[in-house]
């Protein structure tokens, strides 16, 4: 059983990143900007926002944290958004979600310029990435995706079944494994809160990409020897033993399921450090279109 170390492989990825940004200063060339929008004081929210900011610094881009109260309105966010969107020194940026409940969502994703749409969630981007065209990929998927080639996980013909169908990323993941690309070509099943038969299907796949939203659900007895699990959940689970009260576990039970994976991502550790490699690798691109 080997690990898909996304820690060891973000960093390496954002160590190319650096590298081009290196090249953009001695060409005395203005290195990317990403900026991000924080509605509120949400614990996670904030730590996600923080590491990406983070991460910014590391790769030698510029970075703005915009920081808003819980009780802004819809429409100074959307105003906020403008801003950006009309800002030429901005390259990229993000709207953190989850909002609050008097925004809608699917109304500030619309705002968002594509062309700076790092998350990959402008329905033009995704229509661009269903056909197959040069876009932003939503980041998550776009991490998994890269943790597949680098890891030269044999993908063509094989099963793979997604659990769960999410924008963010169990519908794109169904998209991209079953295009002609690498890690791609793959005969892909959905499955989700109203599949029947579930483990008769996990059961069969040789690849499977858990992100159903429940902790370790997934469980030994429903996959096959040598599977590929590609774990995306992320759950605080209760646990007395821990000085915080409580441990990260993942939509896979990793005990019983990592016996029989040839290949698996470990909770925390795996997919998440990905997905905020691939958003910077998306800001560069922008920057490189502009």
């Amino acid at each position: 059983m080997t690990i898909l170390d996304g820690k060891k492989t973000s960093n390496e990825i954002k160590e190319e990143i650096a590298d081009n940004v290196n090249a953009m200063v001695k060409k005395g060339e203005r290195v990317p900007h990403l900026a991000a929008i924080l509605v509120g004081s949400d614990g996670a929210s904030m730590t996600y926002v923080n590491a990406k900011v983070k991460a910014c610094k590391r790769v030698g881009f510029d970075s703005t944290l915009i920081e808003l109260p819980e009780y802004t309105t819809e429409e100074d966010l959307l105003e906020k958004i403008n801003d950006l969107n009309t800002n030429v020194a901005i390259d990229g940026f993000i709207v953190q979600l989850p909002l609050p409940d008097q925004i809608d969502e699917q109304k500030v994703l619309m705002a968002i310029n594509p062309d700076k749409d790092v998350d990959g969630f402008h329905p033009v981007n995704v229509g661009r990435m269903a056909l197959d065209l040069p876009t932003f990929l939503p980041a998550t998927p776009y991490g998994i995706m890269e943790l597949l080639e680098r890891y030269q996980i044999e993908t063509s013909g094989k099963n793979v079944v997604v659990m769960g169908r999410s924008h963010i990323v169990g519908r794109p993941m169904s998209i991209l494994m079953s295009q002609k690309r690498k890690a791609g070509d793959a005969t892909v099943t959905v499955v989700h809160s109203r599949s029947k038969n579930l483990a008769d299907i996990t059961k069969k796949a040789d690849i499977i990409v858990a992100a159903i939203g429940i902790s370790e659900f997934l469980t030994g007895d429903m996959v096959k020897e040598d599977v590929v699990i590609i774990d995306v959940g992320i759950t605080r689970v209760p646990d007395a033993t821990k000085k915080n009260g409580y441990r990260l576990a993942g939509d896979v039970h990793f005990e019983s399921v990592s016996k029989k994976a040839s290949y698996i991502t470990p909770v925390p550790g795996g997919v998440g450090p990905m997905t905020i490699a691939m958003l910077l690798k998306n800001t560069l691109l922008a920057r490189e279109r502009r």
